[in-house]
């Protein structure tokens, strides 16, 4: 009965000429939801925006990842993919194989030390996004599920009863499957570093380009960090003088978001995500199973560095004939002038003397 009073009492009301119509509850919260004339939102102490919406009052175009808030007043900022098992489960293997003696004998001596360095191996690159764009490097860390999930996998590695766990994730079958995962987060990391920076900075291809390439490749990069912690140190092993497929990939990737991040490249971001992905898929599993080291970049590299940046072997050997010469001179001095015709004949008649006497 009330329901019906109300209804006619709403039909009534809109009949009368000059009557103001009902407010229902829809009505009132779509006032309460549409921004006052005269009254702006407070501005973001980070980005100096009015909290990243428009004058409208819309909130922006969320993007293919999820968005979050960041700044204490509200700002919007994207947020990377969430860290997925193949990540977490993926660093601590590949880790594993080059050194196990030392890995598990670390493990056994220092158990801190080993987790540490799985830490880094699975949050290296968002830790060193972080420091690029002045952000609290542990902000990761508080993903708890995250943390979990790789201490987890890390204690099944190191500490499986007769090493189950490691030598089922070892078979080739299913560590072709968690290569192909981590190249997928892979190349996601670097489209979301891209569009962070891009956020922040919207000129800045150089910033866009860093953050891309340490999203994509952090874990190489801290590589010298990571030897520390296990009191290893080797300078010359540093990625950026002796770059790995993946390195050099996170590089040209990022290069190609940036350059559609920037509307330079007409391909829409999901196309390019797609292809990217797929090329380094098959390069990482192709590479794995035949356990080959070689660059698929190494043909196209051979051809275009001479050309722009000279050739290294002409210009290494000249430079290292120049020191050895110089460095021959050094060690075998000149001989002495030879002796002239009256010296020797000198010498040969007081050695007859000598002989006479």
């Amino acid at each position: 009965m009330a329901a019906e009073t109300a209804a006619e009492a709403e039909g009534a009301g809109a009949a009368l000429p000059g009557a103001a119509p009902a407010r229902t509850a829809s009505h009132g919260r779509r006032e309460r939801d549409r921004p006052r004339a005269g009254l702006r939102r407070p501005a973001c102490r980070r980005c100096h925006s009015p909290c990243g919406r428009s004058a409208g009052g819309a909130a922006p175009a969320a993007p293919t990842w999820r968005w979050r808030r960041r700044c204490s007043s509200g700002s919007w900022r994207p947020r990377s993919p969430p860290c997925p098992s193949s990540r977490c489960s993926t660093r601590p293997i590949s880790s594993c194989p080059s050194s196990t003696s030392r890995a598990v004998e670390m493990s056994r001596k220092s158990p801190f030390a080993s987790w540490l360095c799985a830490m880094l191996h699975c949050f290296g690159s968002y830790i060193l996004a972080d420091l690029l764009l002045g952000e609290s490097p542990i902000d990761y860390f508080s993903n708890n599920s995250s943390v979990v999930l790789a201490t987890a996998v890390w204690y099944l590695i190191f500490f499986c009863p007769m090493n189950l766990f490691y030598k089922c994730v070892s078979f080739l079958p299913v560590k072709l499957i968690f290569v192909a995962m981590k190249e997928v987060v892979r190349v996601r990391k670097i489209a979301a570093g891209v569009h962070h920076a891009h956020h922040r900075y919207h000129h800045g291809w150089f910033i866009m380009m860093a953050t891309g390439w340490v999203k994509g490749s952090g874990v190489a990069l801290m590589s010298n960090l990571e030897q520390l912690l296990r009191g290893v140190w080797k300078p010359e092993t540093n990625e950026i003088l002796h770059m790995s497929f993946p390195t050099k990939a996170s590089l040209y990737g990022t290069v190609l978001f940036t350059l559609q991040q920037t509307h330079w490249l007409p391909v829409s971001e999901a196309n390019l995500i797609f292809f990217f992905t797929m090329f380094m898929i098959i390069c990482k599993v192709f590479m794995t199973a035949t356990h080959s080291h070689a660059s698929p970049f190494a043909p196209v590299e051979s051809f275009v560095c001479p050309v722009f940046f000279g050739s290294v072997s002409s210009g290494h050997t000249s430079h290292h004939h120049n020191e050895h010469g110089a460095s021959h001179e050094v060690s075998h001095p000149p001989p002495p002038p030879a002796k002239s015709k009256e010296e020797l004949n000198e010498g040969t008649r007081k050695r007859k003397a000598k002989k006479a006497e």
